[in-house]
């Protein structure tokens, strides 16, 4: 059922109880999506996310010649015609605003034997950043032309394959340029060595490592962290892949209980360190928020989980003291700038903000002002402010928080105010 493009919430007065089964990893779906299809045999993909992000990383896999079937009911993804991979001779190719599919193809297409491709998203895709991957591609032998502005979507890609050697890529703006690298770098004609010049992001770096590693190919361990050594090889895919849970669409529901009160299982989740995903460290996040001393301030360091920092900031204003957010400077060039998107929608709800260019400062303030919250067309905004909107603030369950365009949590998690809907009814009969 379409969502109104101005959504209340309704505030839980009662505790929250039960269980919530989460869509699989966007993460992990897509890189599994881009290794099934460089695999020696089908593979398919259990408990995979269906969402947009996902639809359009199938769809543009079938457009070079994969074969993709989908079944959402089964929640499996089966990638198969590897034989048949680029042999379409032209494509073009639809992002949209999905990160992982326009960083991921990207390479694939550069890494391709042959073809031209042409790739493209929405406007703000045009403003992502890509430069890094188009520059180590090209040092690879790639050639990438950009008929807008140099660096950014669109691209015209004129496949010739990619030869060995040494690269220098900055994937201090979205690791994402790193891991789309080292996933296609098996398809050169030689081994690469790549030489990272700035910071990044490790624990999704760490992931794509650690999935290669499942899907038949190791990456010798370097003694230096910022290089890594990749010899010519082909996947040897398992032929069923199980996908996590997404542990960042968990942030949401492991922090409703501390707006609404009760407990809720979220069954499959790996705890901390258990699993390839690094966002579940937001489990110990919260677990300090509890055992802060009231009136203290929480500092927490986010740039390895920055897509879960929305959804500390936006329950901020209900905690027991200010709180500082760090390591979010990267996140500026994201779906939108969320450091001053989430200042200003703060500052609409009354508090009071501290913005820098890394990190936001935000002191708690009582009088809660009902507002309109923007989400800029950012999956994150519209599900961190849900969980807000879910304290009763009047204490009589009248809606106090809407959302605006709540329909963009289709990007990776289509289902999610039918979800907390589901889960306020439910506590109400508890």
């Amino acid at each position: 059922m379409p969502l109104p493009d101005l959504l209340p919430i309704t505030p839980f007065t009662r505790p929250v109880r039960g269980a919530v089964t989460l869509p699989g990893s966007k993460s992990l779906t897509n890189r599994a999506l881009l290794l099934a299809a460089l695999s020696d045999r089908p593979v398919t993909l259990t408990g995979a996310l269906f969402s947009e992000d996902t639809h359009l990383m199938a769809a543009a896999l079938r457009s070079i010649g994969f074969t993709v079937e989908a079944d959402p009911s089964a929640l499996t993804l089966r990638v198969a015609g590897q034989d048949r991979g680029f042999t379409v001779g032209k494509a073009d190719l639809s992002v949209g605003l999905a990160g992982t599919a326009a960083r991921f193809l990207t390479a694939l297409c550069a890494a391709a034997p042959r073809g031209v491709y042409r790739l493209d998203g929405v406007p703000q895709m045009r403003k992502r950043p890509m430069k890094g991957l188009i520059e180590a591609l090209r040092q690879l032998g790639a050639d990438i032309r950009c008929p807008g502005e140099e660096g950014f979507f669109p691209l015209e890609i004129h496949a010739r394959g990619l030869r060995g050697g040494t690269v220098s890529l900055d994937a201090s703006e979205s690791s994402q340029l790193l891991s789309a690298l080292l996933m296609v770098a098996p398809l050169a004609g030689g081994p690469i060595e790549v030489n990272l010049t700035g910071n990044v992001r490790r624990t999704y770096v760490d992931m794509t490592v650690r999935l290669m590693a499942e899907f038949g190919l190791k990456i010798p361990v370097e003694s230096d962290p910022a290089r890594f050594s990749l010899l010519p090889a082909r996947y040897v895919a398992p032929d069923h892949y199980p996908i996590e849970p997404d542990a960042s669409a968990a942030s949401y529901f492991l922090a409703l209980p501390l707006v609404a009160g009760g407990t809720l299982a979220l069954p499959g989740l790996r705890p901390p360190g258990a699993g390839l995903q690094g966002d579940s460290a937001f489990a110990e996040v919260l677990a300090r928020v509890r055992r802060r001393t009231v009136g203290s301030l929480l500092k927490e360091d986010f740039h390895e989980i920055s897509d879960t920092f929305l959804t500390l900031a936006a329950i901020a204003p209900l905690l027991a003291g200010p709180t500082r957010i760090t390591g979010i400077a990267h996140t500026r060039k994201q779906e939108t700038d969320r450091v001053a998107g989430m200042a200003r929608e703060l500052k609409k709800l009354g508090q009071h903000v501290i913005e820098t260019e890394d990190a936001l400062e935000i002191h708690p303030r009582p009088l809660l002002t009902g507002q309109v919250i923007e989400t800029y067309h950012d999956h994150r905004f519209a599900m961190s402010f849900g969980i807000l909107g879910c304290h009763d603030l009047h204490r009589d369950g009248r809606s106090w928080l809407s959302i605006r365009d709540p329909g963009c949590c289709a990007k990776t998690f289509p289902h999610f105010f039918e979800l907390l809907e589901a889960l306020r009814q439910k506590s109400l009969s508890a």
